[in-house]
């Protein structure tokens, strides 16, 4: 087996959506296409770096995929002969000095999880059972409870537009929403919260995300006065890396706390928990995989955070997207992000599932099963 050609294209995503921090009209995001010949035919395999970080085109170009193509491919293998992804990361890490994670990390995460899309296909195999087959000891899962990422600001967007967009994804079937606060004067961030749980009926019904955009100056005013809600959870009210900011909010919030998405290695995961005043079965990690160096790399955090006693139920997957949503049922996490008509042809799943009380079930799908997405797969097919 080996992989013989690694391609990369930048999409722009063309839209007005902001969060607390900054607006997704210059955004774009890398598409990868990873060719294997595994003896008797090719696989392609794919993957995006998911959206809300821009595209890595050129860090692949440059370092990694040289890496991986100029020179022999035996030292990628298993002993059966299959490309082994965590010997393919190390060999892209060859040359890289340790720390600044994120300036690599999404780029390598991308071709990574790409590679898992093809090995699967090879065995005919869902994602989330080629998992299952190399990480028997994680119980997998062909059934996910997801939760809708949303309630972004919008130009001219009304409180009457936020409630309009929570009962249309209620409508069709989620349980559980999150919105953005930070973007606005808390005065406005309550209003926005308040008919959200108006909509729901229940506040742990809904979710907080302020995109580590609260200040110095807000973020303990936010954290008094939103304690009492009983929201299901707060995630990053402050900077991702600032340990000393979390501990802070969540002394004075109390209600679970959530972060991750933006930290890049093991190391900071475990910071995040260990300094940041995380909780043992009350606080959420949310890692993004495909940034983080990808699948086997998150198999390696989630080793090290077993060992501090941190349970799969508290583990949800930034990205709202194929990739995590096959991830997180081949580790039998317990719940994932969506993004059904938020980021275009980026937003949710496949064209055929149906969201049934909070709940999606997986098909039989080869690999991540992108090819159920027909406008994105028009993407990937057109690459040459």
């Amino acid at each position: 087996m080996k992989i013989i050609d690694i391609q990369e294209e930048a999409i722009k995503l063309n839209l007005s959506l902001s969060n607390s921090m900054f607006s997704f009209k210059e955004m774009t995001t890398s598409i990868v296409k990873v060719t294997i010949d595994n003896g008797s035919k090719l696989i392609h395999g794919y993957a995006f770096n998911s959206t809300g970080r821009y595209a890595c085109g050129a860090q692949m170009r440059n370092r990694f995929v040289p890496r991986i193509l100029d020179r022999d491919q035996n030292d990628i293998l298993r002993s059966n002969g299959d490309i082994d992804p965590k010997k393919v990361v190390k060999k892209m890490l060859t040359g890289e000095k340790p720390g600044g994670d994120m300036e690599r990390s999404v780029a390598i995460g991308t071709i990574e999880v790409a590679i898992w899309d093809a090995l699967a296909k090879h065995y005919d195999l869902p994602l989330y059972k080629y998992i299952n087959k190399i990480y028997p000891e994680y119980n997998s899962t062909n059934k996910m409870f997801c939760y809708v990422g949303g309630g972004y600001y919008d130009e001219n967007k009304t409180l009457d537009d936020l409630g309009v967009e929570i009962q249309n994804n209620f409508d069709n079937g989620y349980r559980l929403m999150k919105i953005k606060v930070g973007g606005a004067p808390i005065k406005e961030d309550i209003e926005r919260i308040e008919k959200a749980i108006k909509v729901t009926g229940s506040p742990f019904k809904v979710a907080l995300d302020a995109n580590g955009g609260l200040t110095n100056a807000n973020y303990l005013e936010y954290a008094r006065e939103l304690s009492s809600y009983g929201l299901r959870w707060f995630e990053e009210p402050v900077q991702p890396s600032d340990y000393e900011g979390y501990n802070n909010f969540i002394e004075h919030y109390r209600s679970s706390v959530a972060g991750g998405e933006n930290l890049y290695s093991e190391q900071d995961v475990y910071n995040l928990i260990k300094y940041g005043g995380f909780r043992v079965g009350m606080d959420v990690l949310q890692i993004d995989m495909p940034q983080s160096y990808g699948i086997s790399y998150f198999k390696d955090c989630l080793d090290r955070l077993k060992k501090v006693n941190w349970s799969l139920d508290q583990i949800t997957p930034h990205g709202g997207n194929q990739m995590s949503l096959h991830i997180a049922c081949g580790f039998g996490l317990s719940m994932c992000e969506a993004y059904p008509n938020v980021f275009g042809v980026f937003s949710g799943y496949d064209d055929s599932y149906i969201v049934n009380d909070g709940f999606i079930t997986l098909s039989d799908r080869p690999g991540i099963g992108f090819e159920g997405q027909n406008e994105l797969f028009k993407l990937f097919n057109e690459m040459k």
